[in-house]
């Protein structure tokens, strides 16, 4: 293992916190930084931090190892870039940005100054997305038609400390709203499927929740080959859920990321052809910084990359700025 003698978080919330307590666990002899998003330092312990530090500027005198920075989207690039110059190593937590113009600055001083940049999009990591990639790439179900990818979940359940209202999912300040907050859909799709174009969209609010950003997002978008991705977002069901089939030449794949799990249809009948649903979700998120590692020292790696990164926020910032507004109901 790599010899790690400090590293940091930025961000308090509790995305931050399980990095922290994953980077204790992981290199126990480490010395862990945290820092607020707003550089306040807070009266109250900070779990799994050994100090506590209030600007990037004592992060940067601490030069720690890498930094993953897990504060507010529209605070990604403020809070990366003097990182960057200072040749420390980012893994920034999805999105890259809020918008493609700070998901640019970032890209341009992570290539200015030759520093590893990284964004955590963690479901690439999750064992069954692993085996989806491979069933794809070797056209288990043949040339391939459509996507239909289905995720939702109720945000006032989301955080149990939080009022919804107040979170950043609720935010636009933030870089909250369905699209930013659920972008893995658009990751992983075009980590699976290629590089998609918009053909339509539309996002809209409910009357249940009255937030000032969209609730859900139902989107077509094609890839190249003319697959069509049907894509739909939302704050709202009271189940989490969270799904994704592929309809192929030879046969259907259904794959269930909250189970773990893939189901093949084809004319044979149905099998499955993975099942983990007790599968530890933590191993995502420790796989990814392990992952991130390999490409700060310089070896084979799977991190997602600058320009799928960026092409993500551009494809957001498209949605946002074409889709039609639908009615509140």
């Amino acid at each position: 293992m790599t010899q790690i003698n400090t590293v940091a978080v930025i961000g308090l919330g509790s995305i931050a916190l399980r990095h922290r307590r994953n980077l204790k666990q992981t290199y126990t002899s480490a010395t862990v930084l945290a820092m607020s998003a707003s550089g306040r330092i807070p009266e109250q312990e900070v779990a799994c931090a050994d100090y506590i530090v209030s600007d990037i500027q004592s992060l940067i005198a601490a030069k720690p190892f890498m930094v993953i920075v897990a504060s507010p989207s529209t605070l990604h690039a403020e809070h990366s870039i003097p990182l960057l110059e200072a040749g420390i190593p980012v893994l920034i937590e999805k999105p890259i940005c809020a918008t493609s113009s700070d998901a640019l600055a970032l890209t341009k001083a992570a290539e200015r100054y030759n520093t590893a940049l990284s964004v955590g999009y963690c479901l690439r990591y999750l064992s069954s997305a692993v085996e989806m990639k491979l069933l794809l790439d070797t056209k288990c179900i043949g040339t391939l038609y459509n996507v239909q990818a289905d995720v939702g979940q109720f945000l006032p359940e989301w955080r149990a400390d939080t009022e919804y209202k107040n979170s950043v999912s609720a935010s636009a300040a933030l870089g909250g709203g369905a699209l930013l907050e659920l972008s893995h859909e658009l990751d992983y799709i075009q980590w699976l499927v290629g590089e998609l174009k918009l053909n339509y969209g539309q996002v809209r609010n409910s009357s249940e929740l009255d937030l000032e950003v969209e609730e859900l997002a139902d989107l077509v978008l094609t890839n190249k080959a003319g697959c069509v991705c049907y894509v739909h977002l939302d704050f709202l069901q009271k189940q989490p859920h969270r799904h994704c089939h592929f309809i192929g030449s030879q046969g259907r794949l259904n794959w269930d990321l909250l189970n773990n799990n893939i189901i093949l249809h084809s004319a044979n009948g149905t099998q499955t052809l993975y099942s983990e649903p007790e599968w530890d979700k933590n191993q995502m998120y420790l796989a990814m910084v392990d992952d991130f590692v390999r490409q700060i020292t310089g070896q084979s790696h799977r991190c997602v990359t600058l320009k799928e990164a960026v092409t993500t926020v551009q494809l957001i910032e498209q949605i946002k700025q074409q889709a039609e507004r639908g009615s509140k109901q």
